[in-house]
Order: structure tokens, then sequence, then C-alpha cells
């Protein structure tokens, strides 16, 4: 009998498929600027905040050491989709596609060196501090869930701002305008999204692991 290695949680093998997803798409989602009223934001947001939520939930129901490799694993598919994405831009495209089809693509999906490495840089440095920050307050003794997602959130997101504009755009044209305006924006979002959400994610996967604890689930460092 060979012994058998104990068994992935539910909620840690589904919320790490969609955290893998959320990476990929984040980018893409980010070539368009929103407008939510008076602010003014690039749609890549709502699924950085969404890596927060589910960064946070993982922590909260599995540990900040699991959930900080979560992260660190992150930077697989967020790597190879860059890489695919350069392949994709050097194969010549198809006589048959429309030249507007085409256009739109390399516009929306071409970007300088310093915007791919700016974006690989704040992922990493952000997504860690948002569960260092998290699981810091629960030690804490913090007892409000959604106040440890938000305050994490804010602070991680304003980290992220000031890096990526900083590594992308710094020496090409002024970035205290811009800067000021994505700040403001990503505090309110991760006020206004992040706490409902992050209850959403914790209750879902207790309901997925049979409401099991730290304890009789998986260990945490």
């Amino acid at each position: 009998m060979h012994p058998t290695s104990p068994a992935i949680p539910r909620s840690l093998f589904l919320f790490s498929i969609f955290y893998g997803g959320m990476v990929c798409i984040a980018g893409v989602l980010g070539n368009k600027q929103v407008a939510l009223g008076p602010l003014a934001v690039e749609a890549g947001i709502f699924a950085f905040l969404l890596l927060v939520v589910v960064s946070s939930a993982i922590a909260e129901l599995h540990g900040a050491t699991i959930a900080k490799h979560l992260v660190w694993f992150g930077f697989i598919p967020l790597i190879f989709s860059i890489l695919l994405v350069l392949l994709v831009l050097q194969v010549p495209a198809s006589a048959s596609m429309e030249p507007e089809r085409l256009a739109a693509f390399e516009l929306m999906m071409r970007a300088t060196w310093r915007i791919w490495i700016a974006g690989i840089i704040a992922y990493g440095v952000s997504q860690t501090l948002n569960v260092t920050l998290f699981d810091a307050m629960r030690r804490g003794k913090g007892g409000l869930l959604w106040l440890r997602a938000a305050a994490a959130s804010v602070l991680s997101q304003i980290v992220d701002t000031l890096i990526f504009i900083s590594v992308a755009f710094y020496g090409l044209f002024p970035i205290g305008e811009l800067l000021v305006g994505q700040l403001l924006t990503k505090v309110v979002l991760s006020i206004v999204m992040v706490p409902p959400l992050i209850y959403l994610f914790v209750g879902l996967g207790r309901r997925l692991d049979g409401h099991r604890t730290l304890s009789t689930a998986v260990r945490p460092e």
C-alpha cells in the first residue's frame, strides 16, 4: 500500500484556477479606461481587486504561506501569457484577416518593455504585501474580516499604483496627475468592492470545504 497524499481542499483548487485566469485577463482589460462618475481608471483594476480578494480569502481559509505560494505561482500564467502575446504578434497574420481587426488587435496587445516589466513587478510586490498585511492583522486578533481585507487592499493597491506608473511612465511625461487619479480611484474601489466580496469568497470556500477549519483542512505555517 502506497501512502496517499492528502487531497487538495476544493476551495483551494477552484480558487487557484480562478486566480490564474484573473492574472491573465487583467492586462487585457487594462487596455480600456472606464469612467466611474468623476473617477477614471483602467478596467484591469476589477481583475486585480479579485486577485486581492481571492488571495485574502485563501489566507483566511488556509493560511498566509499557502496564499503567498498562490501569488508566486501566479507568475507562471502571467509570464507565459506575456510570452504568448509576444509570439503571436511576431507570427504573420492571415491574408484573409480584415486590416481593421488586425490593427485593433495589435494596438490593444502591443506594449513597451517598461509596461511589461512594471506589470510583473507591481503584481508580485502588491499581491505579496496584501497577503502579508491581511495575515498580520489577523494575527493581531483583528476580528473584522471586512476591515482587514479593505485595509490590506487599500495599502497594497497604493503600492501597486506607485510601482506600476513610476516604472512604466516616469520620464516619458509628468505622472503626478495620473498617480493621484489612479490612487484615488483604487482606494475608493477597494473600500467599496473588497468587503462584500471577501465575505462571499470566504463563505463559498467554507461551503466547498464542508466548513472545515484551518486545523482540519490545510495547516498554515
